[in-house]
């Protein structure tokens, strides 16, 4: 049986950028937009394209809740591979393929080798997340590297069918960016492969605030004391 990908793309006022990477994505994948309550015509101009499935959210939920619901998708329709993008253009399409390359892992994770226009402070970010995420992973102290993963942070990944599975029927309690956290620490406990490769990152725009940052510190936290269900 030949695999199925789907792009599932978390949206939230990205008019700018949605048809353009709906129409380059579609190339490679179907395409699902998870349109998070937006107010500048998103949903409309991703589904004008005639190349996406579109589910619409009433309120917003943010990245955690819009990737849950891509990923549910993905199981009602019985895609193979989902692949989570950012929408607003970070992430280059044209990398697709290389994941595609990657289906004996259950989950890739497309770790930011070349990363434009990123400011120190995200940089600083990155790093400070990798760090305690990688130590956190593991339940047992060990001293240098931890899991050894070079970037935990980034939403540029393609979930196997048995990870999305894993993390739809979860209890996850995470809100916001740290869902990539606490869905990394979900297929490393559960004993999954996981697979890094590298991409081009593009800075484009932040949505960081400092409840986002204490969102992360406390996943972590939580990750560290093996609290999750």
């Amino acid at each position: 049986m030949q695999s199925r990908f789907l792009a599932v793309i978390p949206a939230y006022n990205e008019a700018a950028s949605i048809e353009e990477l709906v129409v380059r994505a579609s190339r490679y994948a179907d395409v699902c937009v998870v349109d998070d309550a937006s107010t500048d015509g998103t949903a409309e101009i991703a589904l004008a394209t005639g190349r996406a499935h579109c589910i619409r959210h009433a309120s917003n939920t943010h990245i955690a809740g819009g990737i849950l619901d891509g990923l549910r998708f993905a199981v009602a329709e019985d895609y193979s591979f989902c692949i989570t993008m950012d929408a607003g253009g970070s992430h280059d399409p044209e990398f697709i393929p290389r994941f595609q390359e990657h289906t004996d892992a259950d989950l890739v994770i497309g770790y930011r080798e070349e990363a434009v226009n990123v400011p120190s402070y995200r940089r600083g970010l990155s790093r400070g997340a990798r760090a305690l995420m990688n130590l956190a992973l593991v339940p047992r102290f060990v001293p240098w590297g931890g899991a050894g993963l070079r970037d935990v942070t980034s939403g540029y990944r393609m979930y196997a069918r048995s990870a999305v599975r894993l993390l739809v029927d979860a209890r996850m309690k995470s809100r916001t960016f740290d869902f990539h956290l606490e869905s990394l620490a979900y297929v490393y406990r559960a004993g999954m492969s996981i697979k890094e490769i590298p991409i081009r990152y593009q800075f484009t725009n932040s949505s960081l605030r400092p409840a986002i940052v204490w969102d992360a510190l406390r996943t972590c936290g939580r990750i560290w004391i093996s609290d999750l269900e």
